[in-house]
């Protein structure tokens, strides 16, 4: 009798299967099949080189780190919205990192006595927030961080804008694809203060105030400056004071300007690396000088890139010593966004270079021997892990994207020899076994 026939309408049938799970990720992060991770493993490794050309040695750190570095240092944004916590069991307070400069800062402070200043170092962190998933934001991001600690010359503001220029044309992007806005916190809350007459209780919301000016539409900034207590007058001086561009800096006084490390910057020759604009804010609280972004000049991808400035005393949180430092974030999404809007994403690599192909199942191990010599030769090469006839590996092999595979025939073998072909033209030649990685690497060689 089939146990399911006494089984009434109300009870639950114990020999049912169970609904499967979704195989679709957590909303905002994302699954990499080999072919997005090939992608991803090229244009980081072509920026991992560039850093450390620069001198930039790459570090790294925990992703659970105690909620109240971010709280303290992150900005409200961050720690009141998309932070992600927990509390373990010993009762300590934990988030994910949403960012890595406070764990950067937290392990500078508690090196510093080993390190020699200034240093650059530089990661690429798994990264989490809790946003609204759109176009450039997700929840979960992986991001280039690159810092220099311990110097407060503006030559350290030239260096990060020479290196942003050479990472983004490391990867085929022209000077006409990006700029590089730039602005300092001290020369914006002076043309706040002196030119508009923001009081310095009123300067924190304004600062917000303009980090969404390029945001939202004039009535709606002027409905918010009024609530921050601005007069209608105020907030058409403020008008002019953000669309001033270069023109602001004659505005201001020479006292503010000669302690801007910006300033410096722009009287060097290296000025043509930035563009001032006092739009340029950043949310995240920490900055204190120099903050800047790189954005996307095609129509197309009309934003932010990615951004970073100044901190003249980030590791104060964790020691006395005051460290400054100078730094940005580059995220994964916005720049392999930038990539493919440009036509600069690379293609994926192919599987293997070559596959060794034994005709018969004897001939396993031999297969295995070529292959050793041709991985050893530096060449990427598999062989097949089940027996199937040679035109179906040999179909098998060019769908992996194969250039040439090496067949071992009974009668080649015993002679010491394989067959060395060509998946694009299927011209093949008969080589020494010893000999076949250099056959091979002929093939490959454009």
């Amino acid at each position: 009798m089939d146990p399911r026939s006494l089984i009434t309408e109300d009870q639950e049938d114990p020999l049912a299967v169970p609904e499967f799970l979704p195989t679709a990720p957590y909303r905002g992060t994302r699954d990499f099949l080999p072919p997005e991770m090939s992608v991803r493993t090229q244009v980081f490794g072509t920026l991992y080189e560039v850093l450390e050309r620069y001198g930039f040695q790459r570090y790294d750190g925990p992703v659970l780190e105690s909620a109240e570095i971010y709280e303290a240092k992150s900005g409200q944004e961050i720690a009141d919205q998309q932070l992600y916590t927990l509390t373990d069991r010993g009762g300590r307070r934990l988030a994910l990192r949403p960012e890595m400069t406070p764990s950067v800062a937290r392990m500078i402070a508690g090196n510093a006595g080993s390190l020699q200043f200034p240093v650059r170092w530089y990661s690429h962190p798994n990264c989490h927030r809790y946003e609204r998933p759109q176009r450039g934001r997700v929840r979960e991001h992986w991001q280039i961080n690159a810092d220099i600690f311990g110097s407060e010359s503006a030559n350290c503001e030239i260096e990060i804008f020479e290196l942003i220029h050479d990472m983004l044309r490391a990867l085929g992007a022209t000077e006409d694809m990006f700029v590089v806005r730039a602005n300092d916190r001290t020369l914006l809350s002076s043309a706040l203060t002196d030119l508009v007459g923001v009081t310095d209780e009123q300067l924190s919301p304004v600062f917000s105030l303009v980090d969404r000016w390029e945001k939202q539409d004039r009535e709606k900034l002027a409905e918010t400056a009024a609530e921050i207590g601005l007069t209608t007058k105020q907030f058409d001086r403020l008008t002019e004071v953000l669309g001033a561009g270069t023109a602001l800096l004659d505005e201001l006084p020479e006292a503010v300007k000669e302690n801007s490390h910006l300033v410096r910057v722009l009287s060097s020759g290296s000025a043509d690396l930035v563009r001032f604009d006092p739009l340029i804010v950043r949310g995240l609280a920490y900055y204190t000088s120099t903050v800047f972004e790189v954005f996307d000049t095609s129509p197309e991808n009309n934003r932010a890139l990615f951004g970073g400035g100044r901190y003249s005393d980030l590791a104060g949180l964790f020691t006395a010593q005051q460290i400054p430092g100078i730094g940005f974030g580059m995220g994964d999404v916005t720049l392999i966004d930038f990539l493919q809007t440009h036509g600069l994403a690379p293609a994926p690599r192919a599987e293997v270079d070559v596959v060794v192909i034994p005709v018969t199942e004897d001939l396993e191990d031999a297969a295995r021997t070529v292959a050793t010599k041709l991985r050893r030769a530096g060449l990427r090469t598999s062989v097949p892990l089940e027996p199937r006839k040679l035109g179906k590996e040999l179909g098998r092999a060019d769908k992996a994207g194969a250039r040439a595979v090496v067949i071992v025939g009974q009668e080649d073998w015993e002679h010491g020899n394989v067959t060395v072909r060509s998946l694009a033209t299927r011209d093949q030649q008969q080589v020494g076994v010893d000999a076949a990685a250099g056959a091979v690497a002929d093939l490959l060689t454009p």
